[in-house]
C-alpha cells in the first residue's frame, strides 16, 4: 500500500488546489524578479509573492505529508517571519550604499540618511 492511498481524496483536492496557486504564486514572484527595473520593485515580488507562494506550498507538502505537520508549520512560522526582515535588510543596504532607484517620484528617506553613506563602512 502506498502512502498516498491512506490520505482522504479531500486532503488530495486541497493539496493540488495548494500546489497549483504556490506554484503560480512563486512564477509570478520570479517573473517579477526578472522583469521589474529596479532592486526595490524586485524585493516587493520576492519578498511578499513567493513567501507566500512558498507557504502555500508547504501548505501542500503539509497536507499530503501528515508526519511532517510540525516541521511544516515551523517552517511557514519561520519562513513569514523572515522574509520582511531580509527584504527590508537588503533594501536598506542597497538605499545606503546608493543603488539608484528606476522611477523615484519622492524619496521619504532623504532627509533622514544620507546615500551612499555605507560605502565606507
Amino acid at each position: 500500500m502506498h502512502a498516498l492511498d491512506t490520505i482522504s481524496p479531500l486532503f488530495k483536492i486541497l493539496a493540488i488546489f495548494f500546489l497549483v496557486v504556490g506554484t503560480t504564486f512563486s512564477a509570478l514572484g520570479m517573473l517579477g524578479v526578472t522583469r521589474l527595473p529596479d532592486v526595490y520593485t524586485r524585493l516587493h515580488a520576492t519578498g511578499k509573492v513567493s513567501a507566500f507562494g512558498a507557504v502555500l506550498l508547504l501548505v501542500a507538502a503539509i497536507l499530503l505529508t501528515p508526519l511532517t505537520i510540525w516541521k511544516g508549520l515551523v517552517l511557514i512560522i519561520f519562513l513569514l517571519l523572515a522574509s520582511p526582515v531580509v527584504s527590508h535588510a537588503i533594501s536598506s543596504a542597497a538605499y545606503k550604499t546608493g543603488v539608484p532607484m528606476a522611477q523615484a517620484n519622492r524619496d521619504d528617506l532623504a532627509e533622514h540618511v544620507q546615500r551612499g553613506a555605507g560605502k565606507d563602512v
